[in-house]
């Protein structure tokens, strides 16, 4: 299955992204194509995840998802999905840039009874000197308004690095308190079916809702950001360990573009 046709982003979209930080992109894959990858993607996710503690003994943030990244590494279809020039180019149109490559994939499991996201900034994590870069946040099942999907800040996009807030009860207390003072417009786009797709900026605050259900809600992400940007200095432990993760061999200042950061549009 092939995820490489190109889809024309509605004006409405690209507007929304550049005003709120975030948009919806309805029926960005079709509920055949999601179900075809979905078993992949899922079993990827497993080898990855394989020995985690019971949700009972974990934290706030081990609690909120089980966290899979760059399984494109470890299946041939999975590698099809997040490569795929669909995705890629609605990034690229959001952002208003030429090119995008990949920063990492990431499948994020709320499972059954899981906890809240935290309030938190992506990009907090990211040692990456722009505010060009953007996520993909796609559902492999029907998620229903009782589960729902994210949580946005509205315009938080525009405030930019906020601290070093990790995703924690802290981040969630201090971003509630910050979102109040700035009065800030809380927005969700509800209900989503397998296939929609959310996309926000990296520095977009954004939370998530706990799983109440008896069923488990898989999401895969893809993250990208402008083609021809550099690698920042890290300024604290998580952009230094993201930094020889996700960008290695690259040294701060030099462009990012290591092997595990192909350019997947154009």
């Amino acid at each position: 299955m092939s995820f490489d046709d190109e889809l024309d982003v509605e004006r409405e979209c690209v507007d929304a992204f550049l005003r709120d930080g975030h948009t919806v992109v309805r029926g960005l894959a079709t509920a055949e194509e999601v179900a075809a990858v979905r078993p992949a993607i899922e079993a990827a996710a497993a080898q990855r995840t394989a020995g985690v503690a019971p949700l009972e003994e974990r934290d706030t943030y081990g609690k909120a998802f089980l966290q899979a990244i760059n399984l494109w590494r470890l299946d041939e279809h999975v590698q099809r999905f997040v490569f795929g020039r669909r995705f890629a180019r609605v990034a690229a149109e959001l952002l208003g840039v030429d090119g995008v490559r990949l920063y990492h994939d990431q499948a994020l499991i709320k499972e059954a009874g899981g906890g809240h996201t935290p309030w938190h900034q992506d990009q907090r994590y990211w040692p990456l000197d722009t505010d060009r870069t953007i996520t993909m946040w796609m559902p492999l099942v029907d998620v229903s308004a009782e589960v729902g999907t994210m949580t946005f800040a509205a315009g938080s996009h525009k405030l930019g690095y906020l601290g070093k807030f990790g995703i924690s009860d802290e981040s969630h207390a201090a971003f509630d308190a910050l979102v109040e003072e700035q009065g800030l417009e809380l927005r969700t786009h509800g209900a989503a079916a397998a296939g929609d797709a959310t996309f926000h900026a990296g520095w977009t605050l954004h939370r998530a809702a706990a799983n109440p259900t008896g069923n488990p809600r898989p999401v895969m992400t893809v993250i990208y950001f402008a083609d021809g940007l550099r690698a920042a200095e890290p300024d604290h432990g998580f952009r230094w360990h993201d930094l020889k993760t996700w960008l290695p061999g690259v040294q701060p200042g030099e462009l990012a573009a290591s092997p595990l950061n192909p350019r997947l549009y154009p």
